[in-house]
């Protein structure tokens, strides 16, 4: 039986690099100079810091720009709001990796109404996509990446 997973997983690698690339930029930029902006990745966020708030707006649009030539996804990106401590203000943006529950319940729902003759299971944070037919498959793949599910979907793992 043809399956697929639906998964949703950002390369770290890339990441990292995204991040080094904006930190360069922000050094090399006219109107950050003297200013102490930094940018700190963990293993499931970043930590944006500036001396004020429209400063970390900025840095996160230069995020964007270099997630965006090494082809991340920005949806990845969950940011929270900005805290102002003293003279620093510190933005904590969330790396999304794999499927929240919610999420994976309303793209079961959405298969479901499709009427295809497909199975979705629901296996920790990915969906398992189980049909007889390979066509069916590629279907439900279709209507999946039209919608907008509000974090980066990708398919692997197809067999046949």
């Amino acid at each position: 039986m043809p399956t697929f997973d639906v998964v949703s997983e950002i390369d770290m690698h890339e990441m990292t690099n995204a991040v080094d690339q904006a930190q360069r930029e922000i050094t090399n930029r006219f109107d950050f100079k003297g200013v102490e902006a930094t940018f700190e990745l963990s293993d499931s966020d970043i930590t944006i810091g500036a001396e004020v708030d429209f400063q970390t707006q900025q840095m996160l649009d230069i995020l964007h720009n270099k997630m965006a030539s090494r082809k991340l996804d920005i949806k990845a990106l969950k940011p929270g709001e900005v805290e102002i401590s003293g003279q620093r203000a510190i933005l904590k943006v969330v790396i999304q990796q794999g499927i929240e529950s919610e999420i994976a319940r309303k793209i079961v729902k959405k298969v479901k109404d499709l009427k295809m003759k497909v199975q979705v299971a629901i296996q920790g944070e990915k969906l398992r996509v189980t049909g007889k037919k390979r066509d069916d498959l590629q279907g439900v793949m279709a209507v999946l990446k039209e919608d907008d599910w509000g974090l980066p979907l990708q398919f692997n793992n197809f067999r046949d």
